[in-house]
């Protein structure tokens, strides 16, 4: 748990860092709106081909083995970034480390779920989220203290190390008793993208799953990359008062991550995930009616809650909707086709942002969780308790 909780921090971490840069990055290098927004784009778009590759590498070779490679393809290049010299070599870097990136999150909740008994399931997948927004934090907390001394080069060769520490931790790890067992043992291996649809009833699940995951992918990032940038140029916050910002929101989303974990396994995955939906609803359209600075500090805590509070469930409920042989490959594929989708809310937000305003971009993302709500009705089952097959 605690090793693949170090490795999506490491993720969160760059992520930010990057939207806490762009005007700094845009300002160097000459970047329009439109490059700068798609460098977090392309970064999401990459993370879709890395969690399709890593993901099915993963139940074929094992975990610990392909999450070494995502570690050092993601260091390599994120650290490359520093030496970035114009738009398309630096977008190039992104879009690389992306695709090691992709590879995180499918196989750590993998890891997790697999060496923790179903009762305790979806805290413990709860708790390997939680490692996105420390890293987040970090980032949120850092990032003014250190921007202004070492620059957005600097910063980026600073995102290199948490790569490396975790994947030192990894290296001590080994491969989780049902993966050995039965993708070892028995030799069934491959397969692997077969069995996310080998059934109508796999084929609803996955289709829920992926809406589910474009849903919360495409509002975190439609509102995390901007409101810095939002926060600075509409309201005259420095960047010190948007980092504090950020920080109360994560504090919030960290809250309602660990919240919905304990629910999970207590009431249920669907009941949990309707009550966050309605929640970051009935947030989102508030939210949009604030201009108060101190009242958007803690509505943003509320916000951040719901808004992100489901990412404590995805891995909990991927792991039980799929076998052992094709577990990381579900995790990485339908996490990685939201992401990548979801890559496009820092873009749609911006462009709606320009032509009317933020508070209308952000108040029309309500409109996705009534879509996430029916997705969750019709299409996801309870699967609280399941035994891993």
């Amino acid at each position: 748990m605690a090793g693949s909780a170090i490795g999506y921090a490491m993720d969160g971490f760059d992520l930010l860092i990057l939207g806490f840069m762009l005007p700094a990055i845009s300002a160097d290098l000459q970047l329009t709106p439109g490059q700068a927004g798609s460098l977090v784009t392309w970064t999401l778009v990459g993370a879709v081909a890395g969690g399709v590759i890593f993901g099915s590498l993963s139940d074929y070779y094992g975990r610990i083995r392909v999450l070494a490679w995502t570690i050092v393809l993601f260091a390599v290049f994120t650290g490359l970034c520093a030496f970035a010299q114009g738009y398309w070599d630096l977008l190039i870097y992104r879009t690389i480390a992306g695709i090691g990136l992709g590879g995180e999150f499918g196989i750590g909740m993998a890891l997790a779920a697999e060496a923790w008994p179903a009762k305790h399931r979806a805290r413990v997948s709860s708790y390997v989220a939680l490692g996105w927004q420390v890293g987040v934090l970090g980032a949120a907390l850092l990032t003014p203290l250190l921007l202004p001394y070492i620059g957005w080069r600097g910063m980026f060769l600073i995102g290199v190390l948490p790569a490396f520490a975790a994947w030192v931790i990894r290296s001590k790890l080994h491969e989780p008793e049902v993966f050995v067992r039965k993708v070892r043992v028995k030799g069934a291996r491959a397969k692997t993208f077969g069995l996310l649809v080998k059934d109508a009833k796999t084929t609803r699940i996955s289709v829920g799953i992926a809406i589910l995951c474009a849903v919360q992918n495409f509002g975190y990032y439609g509102i995390m990359i901007w409101m810095p940038s939002f926060l600075a140029n509409k309201l005259g916050f420095n960047l010190t008062k948007s980092a504090m910002w950020t920080s109360v929101t994560i504090l919030g989303m960290m809250i309602g991550i660990f919240i919905f974990g304990q629910l999970a396994d207590r009431i249920g995955r669907k009941p949990s995930f309707l009550l966050f939906q309605a929640g970051a609803i009935a947030m989102v359209l508030t939210y949009s009616q604030l201009n108060d600075p101190v009242t958007m500090l803690w509505a943003g805590a509320l916000l951040g809650m719901f808004v992100n509070g489901m990412l404590g469930g995805y891995g909990a409920l991927m792991s039980e909707a799929y076998p052992t042989e094709a577990r990381a490959t579900a995790q990485n594929v339908l996490f990685n086709i939201g992401r990548g989708i979801g890559g496009f809310g820092p873009v749609v937000v911006g462009a709606l942002a320009a032509a009317y305003s933020f508070q209308i971009a952000i108040a029309l993302l309500a409109a996705i969780y009534l879509l996430d709500m029916i997705a969750t009705v019709f299409l996801i089952p309870e699967l609280k308790g399941k035994e891993l097959e």
